[in-house]
C-alpha cells in the first residue's frame, strides 16, 4: 500500500547535525564583517592624511556633488544641519546592505566576495583622488582598507568552513556541514572588536588632529576700528523673540563639508593672485597685525525658506578685504573674487561689491572670540548684503581674481544665479504656527533684513484685514537684521497672522510665493494662532 503524504529526507537532510546553519546567511555575516574591517582600517590609515582621505568621507563629498539641486534642498528643508549626518547614517545603510548581500551571494563562490571589495575600494580611491583637495597620495587608505577587508573575509571564510569552490556534492546542500560554532562566533568577535577598533582609534586620532588646541592659543588683537556699541534699544528683549546677537553655537551652519576642516593658524596661509599686479601671501600673523576692522553684519543663506531659520547676526572683526585688493593691485576687467576653501569649495564674489565702500572683511573673530572650528577657522570671509553661497567662504586660503566669463564657482555651476543680493525679508518668531494664546494684546514678534539697505517698515497683517504698522526697535546698521514688535488685541478664534517689511530703498517684499531656487525665496510668512 502506498504511503501519502510522506517523504524520505535528502541524504544530505538526514546526514546534517543539529545546529548547522545556511551557507546564505553565515556568508553575508563574513560579507558584513568584511565590509568592517575595510571601513575601519581606511579610517585609521586616514588619520595619517587627514579625513578627506577616508573613503566613506569622499564618497560622501561626491555624492553631494552629484546630488540634483531640487535633492539637495529637501535634504536642508528637511533635516536641516542634520543633513550630512543623515548622508553618512544613509551610506552607512546602503553599505552594509550591499555587503549583507555580497557575502551571501559569495557563500559558494570566495571569488566574487573577493572582487566586489575590490570594485568598492575602486569606486572609494577614484572618488578620494579626485576630490578637489586631495591627490594621488589619498588613495592610500582605501587601498589598506581593500586589502584589510579581503584577509578578513577570507579569514571568516576559513572559520565558518565555506568552500573555496562549489563541489558537486556541497551545491545540493544550503547548510554548512560540520559547522563549528565556537570557532566561527570567536573568530567573527575578534574580526568586529578589529573593524570597530580601527575605526575608533582613526576617529580618536582625527579629533586630536583638530583645530581646538590652535584656536584655544590665538590672542585677539584689539580692532582698529571698533563698532560702536549696540543701541540698548535694538534688543526688545522678548520671549521667544530672537536674541539680536546670535551667539555662536546658536548660529546657523550651511554647507558642503562633511568633515570640519582642521587648520592650524600657525601654517595658515592666503594667496592673492590672478589678475592682480602684485601677487600677496599673507600668513595668520600677518593677517593679525593690520589694522582689523570689527563690524555686526547679518548673514543669511539663499537656502532659507520663507520664515526660516537660516539667518544671524554676529559681531565679527577682520581685515578689509578692500584694503588687501588694493594692495595687490586689481586689473582691469577681473570683475569676479574667486575665493577656495581649504577643502577646494569655491564662491564667486563681484569685485565691484567689495569694492563699493562696504565692510567686506576676512573675518577672525565671531562675537569676541576667534572663529569657531565650524564657522571657519582660522579666516572666512564676509560680504555684507550678498547671500553665502557668493560671499562667505569658510576656512579661506585662497584668493584668485578672475573673471565670471572664466570660471564658474562650485553652486553656479549646479543652476545657483551668479549675482545673489540678499532680499528683503521679515520673520514672525513669536507666537509660533499653531500656538494657542490668551485674549488680550499679544505682542507678534520677529525680525526683519535687508542687508546693505536696512530696514524702515514693519507691517502685520490679521486675518486678510488692512496692514497695520509694527513698532521697530532701534536700528544698528544697514547691515544688521531689525527686531520689530506688533500689539496685537487678540480675540477667541483661529486667526491668520502675515508679516511684510520694507528697505530703505522703498521696496516692499512681494507676495508672491517663490522657493529658494535659484536667488533666494521671497514670500510673506504667515502663522496660525488659536485664541482662547
Amino acid at each position: 500500500m502506498e504511503d501519502v503524504g510522506v517523504r524520505t529526507p535528502s541524504r544530505n537532510e538526514s546526514d546534517r547535525r543539529p545546529g548547522e546553519p545556511r551557507r546564505g546567511l553565515v556568508g553575508a555575516l563574513v560579507g558584513l564583517l568584511a565590509a568592517g574591517v575595510a571601513l575601519g582600517t581606511a579610517e585609521l590609515a586616514a588619520a595619517a592624511s587627514g579625513p578627506g582621505a577616508s573613503p566613506l568621507i569622499a564618497v560622501g563629498g561626491a555624492a553631494i556633488d552629484a546630488t540634483p539641486e531640487w535633492l539637495k534642498s529637501f535634504a536642508i528643508r528637511t533635516f536641516g544641519e542634520a543633513d550630512k549626518l543623515v548622508l553618512l547614517v544613509g551610506m552607512g545603510v546602503t553599505i552594509a546592505a550591499a555587503s549583507l548581500a555580497l557575502g551571501a551571494a559569495s557563500a559558494n563562490r570566495w571569488a566574487l566576495g573577493v572582487a566586489g571589495l575590490v570594485a568598492f575600494g575602486g569606486l572609494g580611491m577614484v572618488a578620494a583622488m579626485t576630490r578637489p583637495a586631495n591627490g594621488p597620495a589619498d588613495a592610500i587608505p582605501t587601498i589598506a582598507g581593500v586589502i584589510a577587508g579581503i584577509a578578513a573575509y577570507l579569514f571568516l571564510r576559513r572559520a565558518a568552513g565555506l568552500p573555496r569552490r562549489p563541489s558537486r556534492h556541497e551545491d545540493d546542500s544550503p547548510r554548512i556541514r560540520g559547522f563549528d560554532r565556537r570557532r566561527f562566533l570567536q573568530a567573527s568577535l575578534a574580526t568586529a572588536g578589529l573593524a570597530g577598533g580601527a575605526a575608533g582609534l582613526g576617529r580618536l586620532l582625527l579629533d586630536r588632529a583638530d583645530a581646538s588646541q590652535s584656536r584655544a592659543a590665538v590672542h585677539l588683537p584689539a580692532p582698529a576700528d571698533a563698532a560702536p556699541p549696540t543701541p540698548p534699544t535694538a534688543d526688545l528683549d522678548l520671549a521667544e523673540l530672537s536674541p539680536f546677537i546670535t551667539p555662536n553655537e546658536r548660529f546657523y551652519r550651511v554647507d558642503t563639508a562633511l568633515f570640519v576642516p582642521a587648520i592650524d593658524a600657525s601654517t595658515w596661509s592666503l594667496r592673492i593672485h590672478g589678475m592682480v599686479e602684485r601677487e600677496l601671501t599673507l600668513d595668520y600673523e600677518q593677517l593679525l597685525a593690520r589694522p582689523l576692522i570689527e563690524r555686526d553684519v547679518t548673514l543669511a543663506c539663499v537656502s532659507n525658506e520663507v520664515g526660516g531659520q537660516y539667518v544671524g547676526n554676529a559681531r565679527w572683526l577682520g581685515a578689509a578685504l578692500g584694503d588687501l585688493l588694493d594692495e595687490a593691485g586689481v586689473k582691469p576687467g577681473a570683475d569676479q573674487i574667486v575665493s577656495r576653501s581649504t577643502d577646494g569649495f569655491t564662491v564667486g564674489t563681484p569685485t565691484d561689491v567689495v569694492r563699493d565702500g562696504r565692510d567686506a572683511m576676512l573675518a577672525v573673530a565671531m562675537n569676541g572670540e576667534p572663529l569657531p572650528l565650524d564657522h571657519g577657522f582660522p579666516v572666512r570671509m564676509i560680504v555684507p548684503g550678498l547671500y553665502g553661497y557668493v560671499s562667505a567662504t569658510k576656512w579661506l586660503v585662497d584668493l584668485e581674481l578672475s573673471t565670471f566669463d572664466a570660471f564658474d564657482a562650485y553652486w553656479i555651476r549646479r543652476g545657483w544665479a551668479q549675482q545673489a543680493p540678499v532680499k528683503t525679508q521679515s520673520r514672525i518668531d513669536t507666537p509660533g504656527s499653531y500656538a494657542e494664546v490668551a485674549a488680550g494684546e499679544v505682542a507678534v514678534a520677529g525680525v526683519a533684513w535687508a542687508q546693505h539697505r536696512g530696514i524702515t517698515r514693519v507691517e502685520v497683517q490679521v486675518d486678510g484685514a488692512a496692514w497695520a504698522e509694527a513698532e521697530l526697535a532701534a536700528e544698528d546698521t544697514v547691515d544688521t537684521w531689525r527686531q520689530w514688535v506688533y500689539r496685537w488685541g487678540a480675540i477667541p478664534g483661529r486667526h491668520s497672522l502675515r508679516v511684510r517689511a520694507t528697505d530703505r530703498d522703498g521696496v516692499t517684499q512681494t507676495a508672491e510665493r517663490v522657493t529658494p531656487f535659484p536667488d533666494g525665496a521671497t514670500g510673506h510668512h504667515t502663522v496660525i494662532v488659536d485664541v482662547a
